[in-house]
């Protein structure tokens, strides 16, 4: 375990079709602060041998529209280490898209990475026994 500031995770996964909620293939905000609670898990099991529990966002930034389609990259850093709370940053990024107007299945990658969302959020994990 390494509970160190600037540790960091990342994540990455494909966008399906069926999280498109909006025209355009959008999908909505509240997918990127789910990714984001998917790689504190993991930060926190490899910090803390724990899950922990997510407190809460004290900044969550929408930059960029994701899409259906997309490849996303979501990164949870370690900046702050309380006695139970640690207090992560977030970025999610669209490293991949697809160019459905040169074919049903074409795709770019994105270089550089489209910034969707930042956020700052706090963690706790359980007090030791």
């Amino acid at each position: 375990m390494s509970l160190t500031e600037g540790f960091a995770v990342t994540h990455r996964r494909y966008v399906p079709h069926s999280h498109a909620h909006y025209g355009g293939s959008l999908v909505d905000g509240a997918y990127g602060l789910g990714v984001f609670g998917d790689v504190a898990t993991e930060l926190l099991i490899r910090t803390d041998g724990d899950e922990g529990l997510f407190a809460g966002y004290t900044a969550v930034e929408f930059l960029a529209a994701v899409r259906a389609g997309d490849v996303v990259e979501a990164t949870a850093t370690l900046v702050r280490i309380g006695n139970r709370s640690r207090e992560l940053e977030f970025e999610l990024r669209v490293v991949c898209r697809s160019a459905p107007e040169r074919g049903p299945s074409a795709a770019d990658v994105l270089d550089p990475p489209l910034v969707a969302t930042r956020a700052r959020g706090t963690v706790v994990t359980p007090a030791t026994r």
